[in-house]
């Protein structure tokens, strides 16, 4: 055994020592490159000199004429017309894509050639989707039941039921709600079916408020004669009240119905239009990605494409030499 500890020190002294050269030599290869890069810079300083006063110079113009503006509104969908509105921002992106200016020009919108991507989403609020409705909080507890429900709350089929839905657009200039805002939300509303809808609903709504008002002032009329009452028997108070026990259930009645007189005229609001625009924000300035920022991007775009054509005349020339 002490006969081959020699030997094995020997070895492990070779395998260092030429690892170490290994090391040694990929230093200065490194050291050798950013020398033959840096002197590489120096012959071409002229060039790559020009190279970025083109490219910033391009770029300035570009980030003062090519501009992108984005716009949104939050808009509610009535009488079940989600589907039917997903349809007409489909179809509008549709005439963007394929330039029909003729089209978009019919519905009001203004220069359309500045009208980028149109798309809609839905605003995701799970509490809305099942407020005070029984039916809805079943289903997604029974859709729950089968799968993720942080999927089941995102997936299309049970978003497009949420009340609240953003729609946004860019254009390549400045907006305006008469150019497009007031265009597109006139398009959207412009279906005959559910401006029928609409119309019968709104009577409903109407017919169901005048009967409650009407069953409202029968109910007063009752607990004034209650009142009256009360007033001709003062020592029977306590005991006429604990014996009609139909009181506290009218008291109960009326406040039920006042209650959803409330709630049915703030329907009649929102319920003023087949898609209802609950807030509108325009012109904001894109500054994502390479927007505004092309003066900057295209003088290193130019450089790397400059380094990119030096190094295949490099290898066209060196492929040649060794083939020749």
């Amino acid at each position: 055994m002490s006969s081959n500890s020699p030997i094995n020190s020997e070895n492990q002294e070779i395998d260092l020592t030429q690892i170490a050269q290994k090391v040694n030599g990929l230093y200065e290869g490194f050291l050798t490159r950013i020398f033959k890069f840096l002197l590489f810079l120096k012959r071409n300083s002229l060039i790559l000199l020009a190279i970025f006063i083109i490219g910033a110079g391009i770029g300035f113009y570009l980030d003062k004429k090519v501009k992108t503006y984005n716009h949104q509104m939050i808009i509610m969908p009535n009488f079940g017309s989600t589907d039917y509105v997903y349809a007409q921002i489909d179809l509008l992106q549709s005439k963007i894509n394929e330039n029909d200016t003729l089209f978009l020009k019919e519905i009001g919108i203004k220069e359309p050639k500045k009208l980028g991507k149109i798309k809609i989403e839905p605003i995701i609020d799970v509490y809305k989707f099942v407020d005070n409705k029984t039916e809805n909080f079943d289903l997604l507890k029974l859709m729950a039941e089968d799968g993720n429900i942080d999927k089941i709350i995102e997936e299309k089929t049970t978003s497009k039921n949420y009340p609240f839905h953003t729609l946004s657009y860019s254009t390549s200039k400045l907006s305006s709600n008469e150019n497009t805002v007031e265009p597109i939300l006139n398009f959207l509303n412009s279906s005959v079916y559910f401006k029928e809808i609409q119309k019968e609903y709104v009577q409903n709504i109407q017919v169901k408020m005048k009967e409650n008002d009407s069953i409202i002032t029968q109910i007063n009329g009752v607990l004034n004669q209650f009142k009256n009452k009360m007033n001709n028997n003062q020592g029977d108070k306590l005991v006429y009240f604990n014996e009609n026990t139909q009181l506290n259930e009218i008291i109960k009645t009326k406040d039920l119905l006042i209650r959803e007189q409330g709630s049915l005229r703030l329907d009649l609001v929102n319920l003023n239009k087949v898609v209802r625009d609950i807030s509108v924000i325009i012109n904001q300035k894109e500054t994502k990605g390479t927007s505004g920022k092309m003066k900057f991007v295209l003088p290193l775009f130019f450089f790397f494409m400059f380094l990119i054509g030096n190094g295949l005349i490099r290898f066209y020339k060196t492929q040649s030499l060794k083939n020749s």
